[in-house]
């Protein structure tokens, strides 16, 4: 009798010890809604399990997560957005947690769970058509007998789930790295020869491999980057601006190199699946060396354009392995327009005088570049010619003289 009532009692032990203490909570829903991709996020009391599955005819994805609940007062979308046509909360059979989101078109689909950071804690997202819609580059759309305007593409950083850095006063970087790169558009607009990009023109995020993706699919002849850096110091100011490092350009090489016969991805109009290491390599080395030396001459004209309008952190163009720079066709640079974390220029981050300044300043920079560096075919190339001083006129006097002397 004792040693039943001692067994059951160890049974009921073990089964009160594999329980959790409390079931995880979904403390919040969010739903993210870009020209070409659609993120769903949760946000919850901790770490779960969770699986995904996608259904067709009609589509749908359900999302289960195991031992959750939705918490009191948690916030879920109202109505559908981009490949969202409804969202639904339910329970699956056995119980877990489940969204249902009927879809408006087929999608790709995937998924993961982050760890808790400076911002959030646990979360599972879940992408809907990331992969599918940034495509390869394409063929020009203008004649080839006809002078081409030049491609600016503008990155604002951050966006959606990542807020980038947040100032002393809840100002978010990707608020107002937003608005600079908008103003920025604008201006490269208006100018004769130019075209803007916006690799983002709204609140949610762009991985950072899309944005070069989108770039190199307009054929973009230069990347430009914007944020507003942080640091702990917060009476440091000014402006930066980067460029690929060269170990930034040797890893990237080497991941292009692995995967060139999959990617099939084109360096300066030429493919490299059908090239041999050394070919390929070489044929590699001189995109990016060609790209990072243009990088450079760009990056200091901007700098200098940054140094008129106002304090420079760091006088010289720097470099850092940054993800977004590291196209090997593209120029490309990275702008911090500020520090965030500054008092002083946080304020002067949310006024549209200060957002339009910088922009004008990276806006003349881009300019001055290019008229001193025109590629050939382009519409800038024949303003910049137009514009050139002509020489002066030798008189066969004044020739026979120089020459009598």
């Amino acid at each position: 009798m004792n040693r039943l009532f001692m067994q059951c009692t160890g049974l009921l032990l073990l089964a009160l010890m594999s329980r959790p203490g409390h079931a995880v909570e979904v403390r919040d829903v969010r739903l993210w809604a870009a020209p070409d991709n659609t993120r769903v996020v949760l946000d919850l009391s901790g770490s779960a399990q969770y699986s995904l599955l996608v259904m067709h005819n009609p589509e749908r994805v359900f999302l289960d997560v195991s031992g959750a609940r939705l918490a009191k007062g948690a916030h879920t979308p109202k109505s559908g957005s981009g490949a969202v046509r409804e969202m639904r909360i339910a329970h699956s059979p056995s119980g877990e947690f489940r969204i249902v989101l009927d879809l408006a078109r087929p999608i790709q689909a995937k998924s993961f769970l982050t760890p808790p950071n400076a911002h959030y804690g646990y979360r599972v997202v879940v992408d809907l058509g990331t992969t599918a819609s940034v495509g390869k580059p394409v063929k020009a759309q203008h004649a080839p007998a006809q002078a081409r305007d030049l491609v600016i593409a503008i990155d604002a950083g951050h966006g959606g789930e990542d807020p980038g850095a947040i100032g002393m006063n809840g100002t978010r970087e990707k608020d107002v790295v937003l608005a600079i790169a908008r103003e920025l558009a604008l201006k490269i607009n208006a100018e004769a020869g130019m075209r803007a990009i916006l690799t983002r023109n709204g609140d949610y995020f762009v991985p950072l491999r899309d944005r070069m993706r989108r770039a190199r699919a307009q054929q973009a002849d230069l990347f430009v980057s914007i944020h507003a850096d942080s640091i702990r110091d917060r009476s440091i100011d000014g402006s930066s601006v980067y460029i690929l490092s060269q170990r930034g350009a040797t890893d990237e090489a080497s991941r292009w190199l692995a995967e060139r016969e999959n990617a099939s991805d084109l360096i300066g109009g030429v493919s490299l699946d059908d090239k041999d290491n050394v070919l390929a390599s070489v044929l590699l080395d001189l995109s990016q060396s060609a790209s990072l030396s243009a990088s450079m001459v760009a990056a200091e004209r901007v700098l200098q354009q940054l140094t008129r309008a106002g304090e420079v952190r760091k006088p010289q163009v720097q470099q850092a392995r940054f993800m977004v720079l590291k196209s090997p066709d593209v120029p490309s640079m990275l702008v911090e327009t500020a520090y965030i974390s500054n008092p002083q220029e946080e304020q002067r981050l949310r006024t549209q005088a200060h957002q339009a300044k910088l922009a004008a300043a990276i806006h003349q920079g881009v300019h001055d570049y290019f008229y001193a560096n025109p590629p050939a075919g382009t519409r800038i190339a024949q303003l910049a010619a137009a514009s050139a001083p002509r020489p002066a006129l030798v008189t066969a006097s004044a020739a026979g003289a120089d020459a009598g002397d």
